[in-house]
């Protein structure tokens, strides 16, 4: 399916099914089917991303998640309209140079130079509102906020404020790293909190921060400058750098062993139990297989040891018995069997950011 068909089966749900949530506010396209040519192919193992705005603080409970649409996979998430409005400025500051620039165009709202800013500056909702992908808009507020962040999306000033976001994002990981969680939220806290670190090189260089491919795509992006002894300084730091390719095969092996079972159950309170389904499979586990038989077995692992956990969890959310031992052969592996482990590899990643920023300044438009 071309990724043009599965955009307008998105549009479809949008005006079928989610414009009938209560609070509905408008929804766009974000993710790889927003970054991508309407004429490529849409992977097996890629869903369709669509947030969809709520004038509410949260979504009904259960909608959300993965699920197929008319031969799609979609995965819907929610932004609250509030979430687009700046919150007070504690220093009193004058407001910046997008939003008097905007005050000074015909818009909808007066508000909406503060909206774009706010969007400017956040790292996954730029790339969110960076093109054109709203698919519903019954205000209009949607699309003119996305005008104006598209034409100041490659502003340094901007990219830079995004790449300090991302920057935050892995130190609020690893500084949150908490001892006495369960081990899929001590795992997730080292692991997300290092593996922002491609994000904040993707954002720097105009590239989607991608979730699940941030490895392969960051890849892209320094082979591309010339600058491959840095993918494998941010390999290093997730532990995977020195794996090999039967190694990883025999953990994708674990995992289809663990993600069997945890498919299997229900657990309708576990946030992310729509990744872990029959229908999740081809991502979860076809995309690792992919990975490694293009030859990036190690950029096959962030998701691996992700999803690993993500399994563990659901699991446990389903009051099952949740086998670690493949997750913990797999950190172990990694250098981080334990929580000093983890701990120790979270101290590398925070001393590794100063010298991340000064190459994402290399990166970034002039």
């Amino acid at each position: 399916m071309l990724i043009e068909r599965a955009r307008r089966i998105a549009r479809q749900w949008v005006l079928d099914e989610g414009a009938r949530l209560p609070g509905f506010a408008g929804a766009l396209l974000t993710g790889s089917a927003l970054w991508a040519r309407p004429d490529a192919t849409l992977p097996d193992s890629s869903d369709v991303d669509v947030l969809v705005v709520l004038n509410a603080p949260s979504p009904p409970p259960t909608a959300g998640g993965k699920f197929l649409y008319d031969g799609v996979l979609l995965e819907v998430s929610f932004l609250s309209w509030q979430d687009l409005v700046p919150t007070a400025n504690p220093e009193g500051r004058a407001p910046g140079p997008t939003a008097e620039a905007v005050r000074r165009e015909p818009g909808p709202t007066a508000d909406l130079g503060e909206q774009a800013e706010a969007v400017l500056g956040h790292y996954h909702l730029a790339g969110a509102f960076h093109r054109p992908g709203v698919l519903a808009d019954p205000t209009g507020r949607l699309t003119a906020i996305q005008r104006v962040v598209a034409r100041h999306f490659a502003d340094r000033r901007w990219v830079l404020e995004r790449c300090t976001h991302a920057e935050n994002r892995a130190r609020g990981w690893i500084t949150g790293m908490d001892d006495r969680a369960s081990l899929p939220e001590q795992v997730a806290a080292w692991l997300f909190g290092t593996g922002v670190t491609t994000h904040v090189l993707l954002v720097a260089g105009l590239r989607n921060p991608t979730v699940r491919r941030r490895y392969e795509a960051v890849r892209e992006l320094l082979v591309e400058r010339g600058l491959a002894g840095h993918h494998e300084h941010l390999l290093d730091l997730l532990g995977c750098a020195e794996l090999s390719p039967e190694r990883v095969r025999h953990h994708l092996h674990g995992l289809e062993r663990v993600f069997d079972l945890a498919k299997r159950v229900r657990a309708p309170s576990y946030r992310f139990a729509s990744d872990i389904t029959e229908q999740a499979e081809p991502i979860a586990i076809g995309g690792g297989h992919d990975l490694v038989d293009k030859g990036l077995h190690r950029e096959a692992v962030f998701w691996l040891v992700a999803t690993h956990a993500r399994c563990l969890a659901k699991l446990s959310a389903a009051g099952h018995p949740a086998p670690a031992d493949g997750l913990t052969e797999l950190l172990a592996d990694l250098g981080a069997e334990t929580s000093a482990d983890r701990r120790r590899r979270g101290d590398r990643v925070m001393a590794a950011l100063p010298g991340l920023r000064h190459l994402a300044e290399s990166l970034a438009p002039p």
